[in-house]
């Protein structure tokens, strides 16, 4: 919407230009009329639209002509003013006034004009008969106002119509000669409608429609209200309403018919209110809200934007496969003005069988475009109404800056969730192949890739710890000699050559001396294609003497050669370098660092369980299970531990007969009928229960409701044998110590 109007009154002298103007200040007709009223500015605060108005007058006697075409040129609406009683006037209307402003302005940005009637005190009839053939024949006459200046009548109302004109302009609405709303209207409001149909049913239900109102106008619509517009709309159209709901046909009747009644107001504050600007056209400051990054952070989407894109995805996805189908990526998109994603994006990220896009591919493909280009994922989410929906100033609010990877560092701990890894080697060495890999592709799925659908990245998750993590992997063109700065820019580098050419590690090697060795960016060479025969490779160190070297892991052996999908584990371990880059390369690689980690989880592990058991003996509370809940809690409990001591990463040396002999002794004691005989309960009835040192059984209460606190003067009663937590399934966990609970 412009920020001011301003208003130019022409026509033949002594009609009545300056009066009209001098009548509007004054609210009085002046006794003496200047040739030329100076310009005039009424403040926002008292015009309905809340906009500064300017008025210019121009006077024949005063001015030249080419002082009128300079006036012509700046205003935003002109009125054409003529005397009712005056013939002569009325005629040069079409004659002289009109051409003179056509011939004056652009033809694609013509200036909407007024037609004004004055001095309709002088006369008993009125001059609409005369004006009307006149308005259907100039599309460029928003309406026409007979008002007199003498009497008042009408005055408010001229300079109100002038810059609703200028505000809530008809022309780029609607087609007077068809009747009917213009293609980029119809384009506009489809794309309002398809985002305020939060189902995708087609349809708008009363929820929907009652949030579109609140939305637009602020106030919700009456149930009587929603039903009075639907009527109208079943009187004029058969598919307007269906289901009791509005169709998109219904729905771009009803703004025909605000614009055909004069009330295009309504129409527009629903198109400002979506973004559209007065070319309906989405504005710049609609899609691109102002975002500030500062140096060395990253850009992530924030937890309420992945409900929204979740949201999306299940709007689509009409089949409930999880997955979005080529014609399902279409109609999403259907509501930008352009296809933003290209056949790459399936081999950017994970998809199903058939190649279509998942759920986690749909999230990371918008995770990755948010980390590269803030700026675009903010556009995309601006076509999607995200601000609109949720209610937010921008779409600004979606996006997370994270803090500097400096302070990370000095921190030694990270909140973000994106991680990039840039990877690196000659030409053939299977920069490509470890990409595609990460999306679970072995080398059979890789060879079906077109060339020109081929993508240089590739994201999915990884889980480190317990948390959900993205690993972004971006492949670097092979070119030594002009690696760019976003080219070295990165949380990890992988280093990729071929085992079996044996020219492929030394420009691994160079790239490391010639660019990180200084650097405090984590590096991991890779040994790509590790199932075929690896040779000698032409340096002067081999690669586990080059990486011994320099303090480096040992190349990770990899191969995507495989009938099943390829392993994940050397991803986790690039998320986990990326995380904690202020572990030094030598403990990294040191499999007695990852063990003294798993045990000290461990510890701390049992430790608070035994500090949370005695805060509840303290409490006086008690927790007894049945043998089915005592059993699910065993295998819960060995489950969590056992990933502790893994901690998702390599670089450690699994322990897989501590794993085993775990398992079997919870599928023993599950299996066991009778795990160590009941115990019998003592003579002194205060008590309630006694727990055995080595496998905690006790009688029940009579009420299993009672079993949170203890009950002194209650007897055991029923056969049912309730479990307390095992602690026998633990001992063989290194450091632990059975102890008594009760």
């Amino acid at each position: 919407m412009r920020k001011d109007v301003r208003i130019l009154l022409v026509g033949e002298p002594k009609v009545g230009k300056t009066s009209l103007i001098m009548s509007l200040v004054s609210e009085e007709f002046p006794d003496e009329v200047p040739l030329r009223a100076e310009e005039i500015t009424i403040p926002a605060d008292v015009t309905p639209e809340r906009v500064p108005t300017h008025i210019v007058d121009y006077s024949e006697a005063e001015q030249s002509e080419e002082q009128l075409y300079q006036e012509i040129s700046k205003a935003n609406v002109i009125c054409i003013v003529y005397s009712v009683n005056n013939k002569k006037s009325i005629e040069k209307v079409t004659s002289h006034w009109i051409p003179l402003i056509n011939d004056r302005t652009d033809k694609d940005s013509r200036v909407p004009l007024i037609l004004v009637g004055n001095k309709s005190d002088l006369v008993e009839h009125s001059s609409m008969e005369t004006i009307l053939p006149i308005m259907n024949q100039y599309q460029d006459i928003e309406t026409c106002v007979e008002c007199s200046a003498k009497n008042l009548k009408n005055i408010s109302e001229l300079f109100y119509y002038a810059q609703k004109a200028v505000l809530h302009p008809t022309g780029p609405l609607y087609c007077p000669e068809e009747k009917e709303l213009k293609p980029s209207c119809i384009k506009a409001l489809t794309r309002i409608f398809k985002v305020s149909d939060l189902d995708n049913d087609g349809i708008l239900n009363d929820n929907e429609l009652n949030f579109f109102q609140r939305t637009c106008f602020n106030t919700p619509l009456a149930p009587q209200a929603l039903e009075d517009v639907k009527n109208v709309v079943r009187r004029n159209m058969n598919d307007g309403v269906k289901d009791n709901g509005l169709t998109l046909k219904g729905f771009l009747f009803l703004h025909t018919l605000f614009i055909q009644r004069g009330r295009h107001e309504t129409t527009w504050t629903v198109l400002r209110r979506f973004g559209y600007d007065d070319d309906l056209e989405l504005t710049q400051e609609y899609l691109f809200p102002i975002i500030k990054i500062p140096p060395d952070c990253t850009t992530e989407l924030n937890h309420n934007a992945y409900l929204f894109l979740q949201s999306v995805f299940d709007k689509h996805d009409k089949d409930r496969d999880c997955a979005l189908s080529p014609d399902e990526v279409k109609d999403l998109f259907k509501v930008f003005p352009y296809m933003p994603w290209g056949p790459d994006v399936n081999n950017t990220v994970c998809t199903n069988d058939q190649g279509w896009l998942t759920y986690q591919g749909y999230l990371s493909q918008w995770t990755l475009t948010t980390y590269l280009d803030v700026q675009r994922s903010l556009e995309y989410l601006g076509y999607l109404g995200y601000s609109i929906i949720y209610e937010q100033e921008s779409q600004a609010a979606a996006i997370t800056v994270t803090r500097n990877k400096c302070i990370d560092l000095q921190k030694k701990q990270t909140q973000r969730s994106v991680f990039r890894c840039n990877v690196l080697g000659a030409r053939g060495s299977g920069k490509t192949g470890f990409l595609q890999a990460f999306l679970g592709r072995n080398l059979q799925r890789q060879r079906r890739i077109r060339e020109d659908h081929k993508s240089l990245y590739a994201i999915s998750t990884t889980y480190v710890y317990g948390q959900e993590k993205y690993l972004l992997l971006h492949e670097v063109m092979p070119d030594f000699d002009f690696l760019l700065d976003s080219d070295l820019a990165c949380d990890v580098v992988c280093l990729v050559y071929d085992v079996n050419n044996p020219c492929s590690f030394e420009y691994a090697a160079k790239v490391y001396k010639q660019y990180f060795i200084d650097s405090k960016t984590p590096c991991v060479f890779i040994a790509a294609k590790s199932e075929l025969h690896e040779v000698r490779q032409h340096y002067s160190l081999s690669p586990h003497d080059f990486c011994r070297k320099h303090k480096l892991h040992p190349p990770q052996l990899f191969t995507c050669n495989s009938p099943d999908a390829p392993s994940k584990d050397i991803y986790t371990r690039l998320t986990t370098m990326a995380m904690y880059p202020h572990v030094a390369q030598a403990d990294l690689k040191n499999s007695t660092f990852w063990l003294r980690a798993s045990v000290g989880a461990t510890v701390f592990a049992v430790l608070g369980f035994a500090m949370y058991r005695a805060l509840l003996k303290q409490r006086g509370y008690y927790y007894i299970y049945t043998a089915a809940e005592s059993a699910q809690l065993r295998r819960e409990w060995v489950k969590h531990l056992w990933k502790a001591m893994q901690l998702s990463t390599s670089g450690v040396t699994h322990n897989e007969n501590i794993c085993t002999d775990i398992c079997s002794e919870v599928e023993r004691e599950e299996s066991c009928a009778e795990p160590c005989g009941p115990t019998k309960g003592p003579n002194d009835q205060n008590t309630a229960f006694q727990i055995s040192k080595d496998f905690q059984r006790t009688e029940p209460f009579s009420n299993k409701g009672d079993y949170d606190h203890p009950q002194p003067d209650r007897k055991p009663a029923g056969p049912e044998i309730h479990y307390d937590v095992p602690s026998a399934v633990l001992r063989k966990l290194p450091n632990y110590c059975t102890g008594k609970y009760n």
